[in-house]
């Protein structure tokens, strides 16, 4: 540790979650472990989970139907209890503790999301654990104070964290079409694709411009560029390494009221929660110009899941991105439409995310290797940040999770 103290403890303490963990109560209410396996077993219609059991016998669940295959080393039956109570987010305290171990996390994690319609509640909170992270996620809900403690916990690690496993368009968000030239082309392409949505246009603007990428790709190709963050490090980052035709600006998307010919934001709603899309669909159309285009990179959940998934707190939004939901892409372009804004040239690419995952866990994993990390993150936090690469990658992989680029077109 350093005179700094430990970087990311807001994300390692769940930003602060009052949930309880599995102890004595949780004992009294859970079933017995062969019934928790039963019930993972019995809801496990593709691929394949093999458990080797804490009292050393070995377990297969699942296996009629081919699908993902994962191994799974129990080293303590606590952890079952915590994943029958506490969804995801006791299987990630049970990690931590080291109640259980695999060889290939991703594996495992595809094998639970491909299955999880025929799991139902078996890998999500329940009883007194759902209402109390559902109860801390609202006090991360993003009102304009909230916003910005939840972008600093997560943006605001350091842009030195960042810069050890992005590459070196310091792009936090899917790639495109990889090919030979690896993350950096793949990335590119996808900055390519977004401006060709949107032409040539004179003035831009970027809502949640991370880095700078983004803006200055258009800023290169002729546009007057105005990018809004809440993140200081990324302003930072942008305002030293982006052109200075760019007015970066530290402000909420509530606030702008301006005219442009263009918008682009990538995969910035993910951050915003349900409550709030309509006022992002709002700043879309007050600021857009009559024909104008906006252009928006962003994250789904499968539309039959997302009631489910939006009822409590996942791992995710409890210790990665506090105040953060995916979004139900059937809404979302109902208030698009609902605003004269045409819903138009939607394309998926959720296997490119998963891509893009893994290069990011295989460049994360190096800098570990090779100490290039910047001082003050911890081993908690080198594990917290691989089982949120892991399992956001079988997400994609499975395809509950999508990733997706739409032209919005102000009538």
């Amino acid at each position: 540790m350093t005179a700094q103290g430990v970087r990311g403890e807001r994300l390692l303490s769940g930003g602060g979650r009052f949930a309880p963990t599995p102890g004595f109560f949780a004992r009294l209410i859970a079933p017995g472990f062969a019934k928790i396996l039963d019930r993972i077993d019995a809801g496990l219609e593709r691929g394949s989970l093999v458990g080797h059991l804490p009292d050393g016998t070995t377990r297969m669940l699942g296996g009629r139907a081919p699908g993902f295959d994962a191994v799974v080393r129990l080293k303590d039956w606590r952890a079952l209890l915590r994943l029958a109570t506490n969804g995801t987010i006791g299987w990630y305290q049970a990690y931590e503790a080291g109640e259980w171990e695999t060889d290939d996390m991703v594996a495992m994690f595809a094998v639970m999301s491909d299955n999880v319609r025929t799991l139902g509640n078996s890998a999500r909170s329940s009883g007194p654990f759902k209402w109390a992270a559902a109860l801390a996620h609202r006090f991360n809900r993003n009102d304009r104070a909230g916003s910005q403690r939840n972008i600093a916990a997560h943006y605001d690690l350091g842009n030195d964290f960042y810069a050890a496993w992005l590459d070196s368009t310091m792009t936090y968000s899917s790639g495109l079409a990889f090919a030979a030239d690896g993350l950096e082309g793949a990335q590119n392409r996808k900055l390519t694709a977004i401006a060709e949505r949107l032409g040539a246009p004179p003035t831009v603007l970027e809502i949640g411009c991370g880095w700078g990428a983004m803006a200055d790709f258009m800023a290169k190709r002729g546009s007057r560029v105005t990018a809004i963050s809440l993140s200081n490090e990324q302003l930072s980052h942008a305002r030293t390494h982006c052109t200075d035709a760019i007015d970066f600006r530290k402000q909420d998307y509530r606030d702008v009221d301006g005219q442009f010919d263009a918008i682009v934001s990538v995969e910035m709603v993910e951050a915003l929660g349900r409550e709030y899309w309509p006022d992002f669909m709002d700043c879309v159309a007050r600021n857009l110009k009559p024909g104008g285009r906006a252009a928006l990179q962003y994250i789904s959940i499968s539309d039959d899941l997302f009631e489910a998934y939006s009822g409590t707190a996942d791992f995710i939004q409890t210790y990665i991105f506090p105040g953060g939901l995916l979004i139900k892409s059937a809404d979302f372009r109902e208030l698009a439409e609902a605003r004269q804004l045409s819903w138009q040239d939607e394309f998926r690419f959720g296997e490119d995310y998963a891509q893009t995952l893994r290069v990011w866990r295989e460049r994360f994993d190096d800098a570990v290797a090779r100490g290039s990390l910047p001082a003050g993150f911890d081993d908690r936090f080198i594990r917290l940040w691989r089982f949120y690469l892991c399992y956001c990658e079988a997400g994609f992989r499975a395809g509950n999770i999508d990733v997706h680029q739409v032209t919005l077109v102000k009538q």
